[in-house]
């Protein structure tokens, strides 16, 4: 179980670190307000739709997993495929200075949670990631605990690090280096996808190579 909860874990630091609309949305609302809880609702809405993503992701493409096992191969390959891939975009991302601060601000309660439900449910690449990432790393484990302690680690990501994106936008919006500090973060999440990757790539050979022909 402490293998599934690391493993959910780091693959989610990997997936949330990068400068996307979702992460773009509460750093530019923690910059915008003086009160932080004005800034509480983003958060709140953010967390709440990434548990429900990795909800449906570890139960449901869980589930489909164990009625059609090849199903595991198919979902680790593409996992593999799109952690390359997104650790290649991760570290050749540019990060424009002006991109900070862009929201509009004080924006009324229901348009703050109107905003961030876009950023975070329509978003193609996030519905990706975590279906295709998370969904397809919960269908390597096979007893509920150890898909629980993925699942679990994995939330836990999203609510400390919103929160956490929220407490420190306002420092990081006045960074007098703030580009190359994202630039930095952006190429630790790239290490950390490829790392991964490998690990999938490793566990599919083993899979591919014991099964009964």
């Amino acid at each position: 179980m402490d293998l599934a909860f690391l493993h959910g874990f780091l693959l989610a630091l990997a997936l949330i670190l990068p400068l996307g609309p979702q992460n773009l949305t509460v750093i530019s609302q923690g910059t915008t307000h003086r009160q932080y809880r004005r800034t509480v609702p983003v958060v709140i809405t953010a967390a709440l739709s990434d548990t429900i993503l990795i909800g449906v992701a570890v139960l449901g493409v869980s589930a489909v997993a164990m009625v059609a096992p090849v199903l595991k191969e198919i979902l680790t390959l593409l996992g593999i495929v799109f952690l390359v891939w997104m650790g290649w975009q991760s570290w050749h991302s540019l990060v424009h200075p002006e991109t900070f601060g862009s929201a509009a601000p004080y924006w009324t309660l229901w348009r703050q949670i109107m905003y961030t439900l876009r950023a975070s449910l329509l978003n193609p690449h996030a519905i990706m990631d975590t279906v295709i990432v998370i969904g397809g790393g919960a269908a390597l484990y096979s007893t509920p605990r150890e898909k629980w302690a993925y699942a679990l680690a994995a939330v836990l990501v999203s609510w400390l690090w919103f929160f956490g994106l929220s407490l420190v936008g306002r420092a990081l919006a006045q960074l007098r280096h703030q580009a190359r500090t994202i630039k930095w973060l952006n190429r630790i999440s790239a290490g950390i996808m490829w790392t991964i990757a490998g690990r999938y790539l490793i566990q599919l050979g083993i899979a591919i190579w014991t099964t009964p022909t």
